[in-house]
């Protein structure tokens, strides 16, 4: 039995979805879709087309879903007065349409409604059930001036497109046109259904760690992953807001929706974040930025030499301090609401507060370095100047992607209350 504590977790808990499908190879990538949205939460009502049954069979969706596959508006089986395309849509809060074929766009510009998916869309309360289109076709259908044309009407008209892949096709050529990957459409069905608190805001993130060259090929680092960072940039997405995420080197995919720029030291960070940060109402500096770099640089790779003694000896080099880039961007005047990460091995709550004061910060969010350095799960302080709160508000851990939407809806609660 499933702990409904762990249910209520889930990225989709609660949301109702019906998932169509038009024509076309991609009906194998809906099949994991519908897998993904299911294993997230949702309750997902399958529709599909004549020309989808030609790839995929109702046998296999109706097994991922759990429920009938409706397929026709006269089928009496699907409700007794013969309007599944109106009961259907009315409890749902959207109707994801994957693969959405050339022509079922054309359709869709046109307000046909000659079979049931069409009709389903055209039925649908606008207001409350909206309508997610992923294109799947050709390169040249994609790129047809009549498909151009009948996406700018469907937009127009309320439909949400959420863009199409670039790479090999089924028929042999390459190009733009491919429906995107199921996990990609899990991140923005995800996203487009998430509270939206930041909703016209612009958010500056540091992630990850940054690299001090000593010579051409090593360097001073640390062992931040980067992964709270990044997933702060995909809360803050979901949350509506406009994010760019400046990140160290790191190995990890770019959030969906996010702009990225990758820099390798503190000194690259610094100019690019400094240019940036006015332009933006929330930065977070998730970036375990070093606090020294190397004066120098060899420019060759440091070699073991013997000394007079015979013996090697270690090489040695000054070190000369980096600028915050935190308290330079605080000290901005006009500074964006500031969030510092704390990243201690010790008394976190008391250096946490000492950051807080030295840098004149509205919140700094404390977390023990050593225990959460490449792991997926954290246990959050937040310091403010009226006091100290675990996140989670149990006291426990977490997975970072929680953490970070919770923290992301603090920080919007926070800077609301500023403005207000």
């Amino acid at each position: 039995m499933q702990d409904p504590a762990a249910a209520s977790l889930k990225d989709l808990a609660g949301k109702r979805l019906v998932l169509g499908l038009s024509g076309g190879i991609a009906c194998y990538k809906a099949a994991e879709l519908l897998r993904l949205f299911v294993k997230a939460g949702a309750e997902v009502q399958v529709v599909m087309t004549a020309a989808a049954q030609q790839f995929i069979t109702v046998a296999t969706m109706q097994a991922l879903s759990g429920r009938p596959v409706l397929t026709d508006t006269w089928d009496e089986s699907s409700t007794p007065d013969r309007m599944p395309h109106i009961h259907a849509t009315r409890a749902a809060d959207a109707i994801v349409v994957a693969p959405a074929s050339a022509d079922f766009i054309a359709r869709l510009a046109q307000g046909r409604a000659d079979e049931l998916l069409g009709l389903m869309c055209l039925a649908r309360p606008i207001e409350r059930c909206a309508l997610l289109v992923a294109p799947a076709m050709n390169r040249e259908m994609w790129s047809h001036p009549a498909t151009q044309r009948n996406l700018a009407q469907i937009t127009a008209d309320g439909a949400v497109l959420l863009g199409v892949g670039s790479g090999a096709q089924a028929c042999g050529e390459y190009g733009d046109g491919r429906m995107l990957e199921a996990a990609e459409l899990l991140d923005d069905v995800t996203a487009f259904l998430s509270p939206k608190p930041l909703a016209g805001d612009r958010v500056l993130i540091t992630a990850g760690p940054t690299f001090e060259a000593i010579d051409p090929v090593r360097g001073l680092t640390n062992r931040s992953s980067g992964k709270m960072g990044f997933a702060l940039a995909r809360a803050a997405r979901e949350a509506g807001a406009q994010v760019t995420l400046v990140a160290g080197p790191v190995h990890l995919p770019t959030p969906r929706g996010v702009t990225r720029l990758d820099v390798q030291s503190a000194e690259q960070m610094l100019k690019t974040v400094l240019p940036l940060a006015a332009d933006h109402g929330i930065f977070i500096a998730t970036a375990a930025v070093a606090d020294w770099r190397p004066k120098t640089l060899a420019p060759h790779k440091i070699k073991k030499e013997a000394g007079n003694s015979g013996k090697k000896e270690a090489p040695s080099f000054e070190l000369t301090e980096n600028t915050d880039i935190l308290a330079a961007v605080a000290a901005l005047p006009r500074a964006p609401f500031c969030v510092g990460f704390a990243a201690e091995s010790e008394n976190l709550a008391a250096h946490a507060r000492r950051k807080l004061e030295a840098k004149r910060l509205p919140l700094v969010v404390g977390n023990l370095g050593p225990q959460t350095f490449g792991r997926d799960e954290n246990a959050l302080l937040l310091v403010d100047a009226n006091g100290e709160q675990p996140l989670p508000a149990d006291g426990g851990s977490a997975d970072k992607l929680m953490l970070a939407r919770l923290l992301v809806a603090e920080i919007a609660r926070r800077r609301a209350s500023i403005r207000t």
